[in-house]
């Protein structure tokens, strides 16, 4: 076994599909760091579009809904004068936080990897 093996099911049309469709969806355009910016906790609307450097309303308000709609946010309607919103991860997007820690070690490691190279 190389380094680079790991241990995975055995590839067939259904899986890889359904590894397609998953790495699309979080390698959208800013889908990623919508998540991350809620793993601290629920945030507003004005919240995340300022935390989210170069990210326009109408990026954010179409990722908000697509994250919604798969079930990894959850939208909710503050009653008050005036009405307010905030942006909350369910269960399944915290699960993500696995998922980025897996990358970002990744990424270091890789990053001394290369550094070595040089």
């Amino acid at each position: 076994m190389n380094r680079y093996e790991i241990e995975r099911e055995p590839s067939n049309e259904s899986s890889c599909r359904t590894y397609r469709l998953v790495i699309e969806f979080i390698g959208k355009r800013w889908t990623g760091i919508i998540i991350y910016q809620l793993f601290e906790g629920p945030k507003r609307y004005h919240e995340l579009l300022n935390s989210i450097d170069g990210i326009s309303d109408r990026l954010l308000s179409e990722r908000l809904k697509e994250l919604e709609l798969e079930g990894l946010l959850r939208k909710n309607v503050i009653a008050e004068a005036p009405k307010k919103v905030e942006y909350e991860l369910t269960p399944p997007g915290y699960e993500f936080i696995e998922v980025f820690k897996a990358i970002m070690n990744w990424a270091r490691k890789k990053e001394v990897f290369l550094k070595g190279e040089k």
